[in-house]
């Protein structure tokens, strides 16, 4: 590596609140994950992106782009799809096309193939967004727009976008499920290039539609990883604004958030498994402001098996007035997506991917002690990035749970009342909180002890809590803004004493490659 490299890597590493766990651009604006795609040993990861502003400029939005071998190191790569005459270039998937069926590679080749919205297209009047593709003869680092997009337009809803596409093995035909405000359309194509419309789902679901739909997924998956037991999953992205009703629940810390249905997949249409009847709760994916707009990887190979995704670490409420300077946005750590049954039905959990213990750093590990209010075992240890894993036995406490980035007036609280079955991030004292009302807040996730234990996995970075409770069956993920000298951690308890059963905690080595700070 030469010394100029070296050096921009270190200013990279040292800017103020840069996550040292996740993806983020060196430069400007990020939003939502685009065009997840496993091909030829990598991993490409694209994203909205605005590469000239560190505020989105949404009438000249990239494709930005970035490819990992292992989903835990990353190296950023030019802007792959870049807006012109077409418009700018929104959200969208990609796809392995392993049997040419676009006609685009070599006879017996394969290649990849983006879809994506292209908004402000003008070739036909009053329908500015289009689902455009582009393809990649190169392993992704080149593309070339299609000589006959757009491929598909609106019928009549002007919100028409974030196409995400898959082939389905059993119609033998490529499936895009696509945001139309307030319901997912989903089109079918033989090649790619020609799609006709097969269904629509959840226009008329109460309670939904408060904000406008986006970035919609549907996959397969197992259920408790049985190989002949499988359930289909419909992911929304729920918007901030622009929604049909108003009055109906935001997500539950406000702003935008995901759901999910699970139910059935012909091939044309979904059939939720819970009647419209007895739709009674909104399934949501994360119960803290940070997680959104995440979409799964296609092409993992079917020897791994798993379904993994990221999201877009931020929320719209305050997207572009984040206290970062250089850069605004990041990923999440990227997930497998599971399906479990418990006593209330089944449900989609989240765990952290095992890729990433290969970052781990053992500081402390602790097993069968009993803690006392007042007292903190963890007062030596000083941290601003680590891995905690812990299961508790409820005893006589009322309230648990660590502080995390701690100073002398800076703390960042993830606790779990058992009075209320409430498992808490509070950001309120994290520092940097008044770039927007909204910001300091506590938010709550919904999380009933398990055999009368509680089970934490934490990831701590320099600007964010993921907090996966009960092995990922409620998360809550938000952005905090702490200094970096705030480096203290607590494990507490109020009320009476807790009985940790194990505890471990990780430094985790910054996936940047430089630990000098």
């Amino acid at each position: 590596m030469s010394s100029r490299k070296e050096s921009e890597n270190i200013i990279f590493f040292e800017n103020r609140y840069r996550p040292q766990l996740h993806y983020s651009p060196k430069k400007n604006w990020m939003n939502d994950p685009n065009g997840m795609v496993y091909y030829e040993g990598e991993y490409h990861l694209f994203y909205q992106h605005t590469p000239h502003d560190t505020k989105p400029d949404f009438g000249r939005m990239h494709w930005g782009h970035a490819i990992s071998k292992d989903l835990v190191h990353w190296e950023e790569l030019p802007p792959a799809i870049l807006p012109g005459e077409d418009g700018a270039i929104f959200s969208g998937s990609a796809v392995v096309d392993t049997n040419n069926t676009s006609g685009f590679f070599n006879e017996n080749g394969s290649g990849l193939v983006a879809i994506y919205t292209n908004d402000g297209n003008s070739a036909q009047n009053g329908k500015p967004q289009v689902q455009s593709i582009a393809y990649s003869r190169d392993k992704g680092r080149t593309w070339t727009k299609y000589e006959g997009n757009p491929v598909l337009f609106p019928m009549k809803t002007l919100d028409f976008r974030d196409p995400k596409v898959f082939w389905h093995d059993e119609s033998s035909m490529w499936v895009m499920v696509l945001a139309v405000k307030d319901r997912v359309e989903f089109y079918i194509s033989p090649n790619l290039k020609e799609w006709s419309y097969a269904s629509e789902f959840g226009s008329d679901i109460a309670g939904i539609h408060r904000g406008v739909f986006e970035c919609p997924d549907l996959i397969q998956i197992q259920v408790d990883e049985k190989p002949d037991v499988t359930k289909w999953i419909l992911i929304l992205s729920v918007g901030d604004r622009n929604g049909v009703n108003p009055s109906d629940p935001e997500p539950p810390a406000g702003g935008s958030g995901m759901m999910y249905f699970i139910g059935n997949f012909d091939g044309r249409s979904f059939t939720p498994d819970d009647t419209l009847e007895s739709l009674d709760a909104i399934k949501w994916i994360d119960y803290g402001s940070d997680f959104y707009a995440a979409v799964t990887w296609d092409g993992i190979p079917k020897e791994d098996g798993r379904k993994i995704w990221v999201g877009w670490m931020n929320n719209w409420r305050y997207a572009s007035t984040l206290p970062s300077k250089e850069w605004r946005g990041h990923m999440s750590i990227p997930r497998e997506i599971q399906l479990k049954t418990y006593p209330e039905g089944i449900r989609l959990i989240q765990v952290p991917i095992s890729e990433l213990s290969q970052l781990r750093r053992p500081i402390i590990s602790l097993q069968d002690i009993t803690i006392k209010p007042g007292s903190n075992v963890l007062s030596e240890i000083s941290t601003a990035k680590a891995e905690i894993i812990a299961e508790f036995e409820i005893g006589t406490a009322e309230e648990f749970g660590f502080k995390v980035r701690t100073s002398a007036n800076q703390e960042t609280i993830i606790g779990y009342s058992i009075l209320k079955e409430e498992l808490f991030v509070d950001r309120t004292k994290s520092n940097d909180i008044d770039f927007h009302p909204d910001f300091a807040a506590k938010h709550k996730a919904p999380m009933k002890p398990e055999h009368e234990r509680i089970q934490l996995s934490i990831y701590v970075d320099w600007s964010s809590v993921e907090v996966f409770g009960n092995k990922g069956k409620a998360i809550v993920s938000d952005m905090i803004f702490p200094d970096l000298e705030s480096r203290g951690l607590e494990l507490y308890t109020l009320g009476g004493e807790l009985k940790v059963v194990s505890l471990q905690i990780n430094d985790l080595v910054s996936i940047w490659g430089n630990e000098s700070v």
